[in-house]
């Protein structure tokens, strides 16, 4: 018997039975898996993101990513990189060394830049608008979660999930409200993964049919731009340039991630001479750094953190600061077709609310079931 009860205390499920939020966060862990898995809602980020949730929840494995005051050793001094991994597990060496730091979230974004061609906004500039609009959520929720008693810093980190960019989110915290950085990161990706749930439903609330049915290839030939650019690869090599030296001048602070982008934009842009620089920033580095960054957000979401008042706040103020950033981007659209005869869909504005294609996706998926023949991808992307 007593071989029977040491093995017994060798296992976790005295630790699953004594603290049942081990249990729901796996449950949760699982449904992320499934939505990633079955239905497919960016399994690239979800995947390893639930996977990190599982890990960090398995008592004993010692793979959850355990708050900052725990690495600190007082007097305003942190244990090294080392003494993370000897005394709190191999999960929080990469935490700490890849996420805490702000490395990954520039390097994911040089990856974003060299995949993005903003030609399409170039030769229409005034999409640039509705990308604007849909950045309502970010300040409806600065403002109410100040209201409901956040720090501004706190709030301002809780509102830039509305920009719906895990990498923006994580890194803005970073330098904010590095306390939060858990629920944030985690509420900023999986309401990202789950943009194929909140665009429809936003859109079914705002949207009528006639307006779904505007094409977009018909209105350009009956209404033809006028402007046209002679030289659009040099326009669109000189855009990256141009823009990180301006908005390093007027916004210093966005250099680490806008700096980032542009460069990995102008690679791109560049072509055949630094393919092998495109290559490696849109294959290799890109696909090391979304492993690790889900991996590690993930496993900050473990039962103490996520099972707690303020955590819920975040939750579900992420919500309505990504629905709300949808429902600006696609009342701007609508407002504007108010005062033109070329008429745009309002699907354009939703595609405002990110970054990374998702929401473009979505968009034109949304589309082609009102009409197979409007396609709204490359206007959009």
């Amino acid at each position: 018997m007593g071989i029977l009860e040491n093995l017994y205390k060798m296992t976790a499920i005295q630790d699953i039975i004594g603290n049942p939020g081990y249990l729901l966060m796996l449950a949760i862990g699982a449904f992320l898996l499934y939505l990633g898995i079955r239905k497919q809602y960016e399994p690239l980020l979800l995947v390893p993101i639930a996977f990190g949730v599982i890990l960090a929840n398995l008592p004993g494995g010692n793979m959850g990513v355990v708050p900052s005051n725990l690495i600190e050793l007082g007097e305003g001094h942190t244990k090294n990189l080392l003494e993370i991994a000897h005394d709190h597990g191999i999960m929080n060496f990469l935490y700490y060394s890849l996420i805490k730091t702000g490395f990954l979230p520039p390097i994911i974004f040089m990856g974003i830049g060299a995949l993005t061609d903003f030609g399409p906004m170039l030769r229409n500039l005034k999409l640039a608008f509705f990308g604007a609009a849909a950045q309502l959520g970010i300040f409806t929720v600065l403002i109410s979660a100040i209201l409901l008693g956040f720090t501004a810093k706190e709030a301002a980190s809780l509102g830039i999930i509305g920009g719906a960019d895990g990498p923006t989110a994580i890194y803005t915290t970073i330098k904010l409200a590095p306390h939060l950085l858990g629920p944030i990161a985690i509420a900023a990706y999986s309401y990202m993964a789950l943009v194929p749930v909140i665009i429809p439903l936003v859109v079914r609330l705002t949207c009528t049919n006639k307006e779904l049915l505007i094409n977009m290839k018909e209105m350009d030939k009956k209404y033809p731009s006028k402007v046209k650019i002679k030289n659009l690869r040099a326009v669109k090599i000189a855009f990256p340039i141009v823009l990180g030296i301006v908005v390093s001048i007027f916004v210093p602070s966005s250099v680490p991630l806008l700096g980032m982008l542009l460069f990995g934009n102008l690679i791109k842009e560049i072509g055949i001479n630094v393919a092998r620089l495109t290559e490696a920033a849109t294959g290799s580095i890109l696909n090391t750094a979304t492993i690790f960054l889900g991996l590690t957000v993930g496993a900050t979401m473990t039962a103490e953190v996520f099972l707690d008042f303020k955590t819920i706040m975040i939750i579900v103020g992420g919500f309505l600061a990504f629905a709300i950033s949808i429902f600006g981007g696609v009342m701007a659209v609508k407002i504007a077709n108010l005062f033109n005869k070329k008429k745009i869909n309002p699907l354009i504005g939703a595609t405002g609310l990110s970054a990374v294609p998702m929401a473009s996706r979505v968009a034109n998926d949304i589309a082609l079931k009102y009409d197979s023949s409007d396609r709204l991808l490359q206007p959009v992307c």
